[in-house]
């Protein structure tokens, strides 16, 4: 099937992860990761509204930092500091009041966290992945949500990794191994809830 085909998203029982978009990204080599990520930033902070027009809730799944005592909040104010290397995707998709969190102690976004419980709560079958690093985190979230037997929907122009080579391979992989449906955000449509 085209990558571009268009593919229409039930917004019930669908939920938008935003995965580590929250972040510094303060490590060697972060350059090319940056490059990619703030473009991105502009494409899933459309996708972000398109969604929470149509009724999906949207979730930010965010690395805590080791930082037990951490709250979302901080962690915003940190990453959209004029210091941060990540200060321009963070300040794109700034949460706004409407959106959960979930902070992780780990690349997964399900392994010591609340997210499956707020997943059956808000009667969610399906997600829509999107975040950094396409490679880790959200391949990590990915394979944890289909060992629970969510559906996937992959967002892949608002997935980015270290290379492009690294986020094609992880896409790929999402696609083979646990049968997500990867297509840009411009080719996923919400039907919207009744």
């Amino acid at each position: 099937m085209p990558a571009n085909r268009l593919y229409r998203v039930p917004a019930a029982g669908t939920a938008l992860l935003l995965i580590d978009v929250i972040n510094d990204i303060s490590f060697p080599g972060a350059d090319e990761l940056v490059a990619q990520a703030e473009p991105m930033a502009l494409r899933l902070a459309k996708f972000k509204r398109a969604a929470a027009k149509a009724g999906v809730p949207v979730i930010y799944v965010n690395d805590n930092f080791g930082q037990w005592r951490s709250d979302f909040r901080q962690t915003v104010r940190h990453c959209t500091a004029r210091r941060s290397q990540g200060r321009v995707i963070a300040s794109r998709l700034r949460p706004t009041r409407s959106d959960y969190f979930v902070l992780k102690p780990e690349n997964s976004g399900f392994f010591g966290t609340t997210l499956d419980s707020l997943l059956k709560s808000l009667k969610v079958r399906r997600l829509i992945l999107t975040g950094i690093a396409g490679d880790n985190c959200v391949l990590f979230t990915a394979h944890d949500a289909h060992m629970r037997g969510y559906r996937l929907v992959v967002a892949s122009d608002c997935v980015v990794s270290n290379t492009p080579e690294q986020n094609e391979e992880a896409l790929d992989q999402m696609r083979r191994v646990i049968d997500a449906v990867v297509r840009p955000a411009c080719a996923l449509q919400f039907r919207r809830r009744k």
